[in-house]
């Protein structure tokens, strides 16, 4: 049955992996995220769930046994953050060019140096030309709705592609906050059964994975992998609307609030923009028609989209928790 709890932002994280039933988890513990396997971990040692958790030594591993198991034919998922999600950096490529479905939690922190264990999208952003899908959240609920339907989009046949999704450390993730959880069966209805594309373990139809590519089939690969991010922008939208049926939340790649006569506009990302939104009703309340654009999906990035959503805005701030050194803006 459904239910409504009070929970931190990385509790309703490994609540949606509860209810998802992953094969296997590969863990490695840092802040902010390290709740998130903890609780999952006590699920894995109560029999809620089916999962084969694999402890590791670092983050590097633990993506590395995530793409190991996924390439076997399993739903795999796993969550770090920051300086942890530095040293998954190498096999974040392997993953989304070898086209295997799974998802990541990215609890967003600051990375080193100096040292800083608080909120800041520098981790997530940094991996944008990974060729992962990125969601961010605004809030736990965000959190949780967004892990479920990271899964269909990340196995639909026509993407294939892994899912990082992203809330801020601390804000969102050690903050406790209303959550509507469906009911178990719902989302299990909803995810339906994984169906693995050529598995390492099939061995009637033998595979090889990770070969050699020189110039010619290196660029038949890279072209595919843009196709399906091409392709997912649609994927992204259909699932978004069977969600909405079955949960009364539909979701989209971004979340207008009062821009369709707004003449100033504020453009941001996560936990910011509930702050945003009073900042904007006062203004109103000044007289100034403004509004925000909450970015939702910033991989595949819907540029057209947010172009035509603005189009009639004057003016447009947009604040960001990262910073691109040398390049335009965050």
């Amino acid at each position: 049955m459904r239910k409504v709890v009070a929970i931190t932002g990385n509790g309703a994280a490994a609540q949606a992996m509860r209810q998802i039933n992953p094969d296997v988890c590969a863990a490695y513990p840092i802040t902010p995220s390290t709740q998130v396997m903890e609780d999952f971990s006590q699920f894995v040692a109560d029999g809620l769930v089916n999962t084969e958790l694999i402890t590791v030594e670092s983050e590097h591993s633990a993506q590395s046994a995530c793409v190991g198991a996924a390439a076997a034919g399993g739903r795999v998922m796993n969550a770090t953050s920051a300086n942890g999600l530095a040293l998954m950096w190498e096999i974040l490529y392997i993953a989304s060019g070898s086209r295997l479905p799974m998802i990541l939690t990215v609890v967003n922190r600051a990375l080193s140096a100096p040292i800083n264990i608080h909120a800041d999208h520098g981790d997530q952003m940094g991996c944008r030309d990974a060729g992962w899908i990125q969601f961010y959240s605004e809030n736990a609920q965000e959190q949780y709705d967004n892990l479920i339907q990271a899964v269909p989009i990340s196995e639909e046949m026509n993407v294939r592609l892994p899912v990082m999704v992203g809330m801020d450390g601390f804000i969102i993730s050690h903050s406790i906050e209303r959550l509507e959880m469906l009911a178990d069966e719902e989302v299990t209805d909803f995810l339906g059964e994984y169906k693995p594309h050529y598995p390492l373990l099939d061995i009637h139809n033998p595979v090889t994975y990770g070969p050699v590519a020189f110039h010619d089939y290196y660029f038949e690969h890279k072209r595919q992998q843009v196709e399906a991010m091409r392709c997912a922008k649609d994927v992204i939208l259909d699932i978004g609307r069977k969600y909405g049926k079955l949960s009364d939340r539909e979701y989209g790649f971004f979340v207008p609030y009062r821009l369709d006569d707004a003449e100033v506009a504020v453009v941001a990302i996560g936990s910011a923009c509930g702050t945003i939104r009073v900042a904007v009703d006062q203004l109103r309340q000044q007289g100034i028609k403004a509004g925000l654009l909450k970015i939702r999906c910033f991989r595949p990035f819907p540029a057209q989209e947010i172009a035509d959503a603005l189009a009639s805005v004057k003016a447009v701030a947009v604040l960001d928790r990262s910073d691109s050194f040398g390049g335009l803006g965050g």
